[in-house]
């Protein structure tokens, strides 16, 4: 019998052995094909699959099992309660990131002027959700590549931002000579012999955006040492990083003359965002 339990219940021991989330993946994936909410298979799990739904689950479930992350799949994925077009052009949006949203948060004040950029800002997340809760920001975002910057202006359009301007940009290179109160970045930081890159959803993302030289630290290097020249007196660096580079980004600021350099810890409790000031 094709009953919504029972075909979840199978696709889920299918995918098993190639996700840690086989149950979710399943259910994301048949709510795609119905065009329903999770809600509606729970509600009616004896309700039948047409024949036509039954297949094309089946084909999702196929391009799952080889690997492909269920984000570029469907062409979304949720970050700070907001939804966001993905593709493989893009990263895929990761709850660690949302670190960066709340520390901005608290180093901008909600109603006066602040200009903020984000560097290399892929899908446009960051700058995005930066400029949906402080519309008084004026917010800039780079990326050196062009297809990803498509994708965030489709964001930017999707949740109607007007106060973000987008770069075609590698790093600083290419913005307006200005003075930003703020500058954040999700960089590449992975290492490019780190082994995690034949594992999981990273497989599939583009390298690019992944991996920096000098064991994943030359980007960070470049970023914090530029970012001295367009930081406004007394204003704020924000660097995400790997689990295990800690001591050499903090160290890093501090030979760079950063103040009040300090370390903040993900949901999983792993270093992850590094803050340095500007004097």
């Amino acid at each position: 019998m094709c009953r919504i339990k029972s075909v979840l219940a199978e696709a889920a021991a299918a995918l098993a052995a190639v996700s840690d989330s086989a149950v979710l993946d399943a259910e994301v994936l048949l709510c795609l094909v119905l065009n329903k909410q999770r809600s509606y298979l729970r509600t009616w799990p004896d309700q039948q699959l047409q024949p036509e739904h039954l297949a094309a689950f089946k084909a999702l479930l196929e391009q799952r099992h080889k690997g492909m992350p269920v984000a570029y799949i469907t062409g979304s994925r949720e970050f700070w309660s907001r939804d966001f077009q993905v593709t493989p052009d893009v990263l895929i949006p990761r709850p660690d990131t949302e670190l960066l949203i709340e520390l901005s948060l608290n180093l901008i004040p909600a109603n006066e002027p602040t200009k903020i950029i984000d560097l290399g800002t892929g899908s446009g997340i960051i700058a995005i959700t930066l400029a949906a809760e402080r519309p008084h920001a004026q917010i800039s975002a780079t990326d050196f590549s062009l297809a990803a910057l498509r994708i965030a202006q489709l964001n930017a359009d999707k949740h109607h931002i007007s106060n973000i301007r987008l770069y075609h940009s590698d790093w600083f290179t290419d913005i307006p000579d200005t003075k930003f109160n703020l500058i954040i970045s999700n960089p590449p930081y992975i290492a490019e012999d780190d082994g995690h890159l034949q594992q999981g959803d990273v497989r599939f993302e583009p390298q690019t955006a992944l991996c920096a030289e000098d064991q994943g630290l030359r980007d960070i290097k470049t970023i914090a040492d530029a970012a001295r020249n367009y930081l406004e007196p007394c204003g704020h660096l924000l660097i995400e990083h790997g689990y295990n580079q800690q001591q050499q980004v903090q160290a890093l600021f501090k030979n760079l003359h950063y103040d009040k350099v300090q370390t903040y810890s993900d949901l999983s409790g792993q270093p992850r965002v590094t803050y340095g000031q500007w004097n």
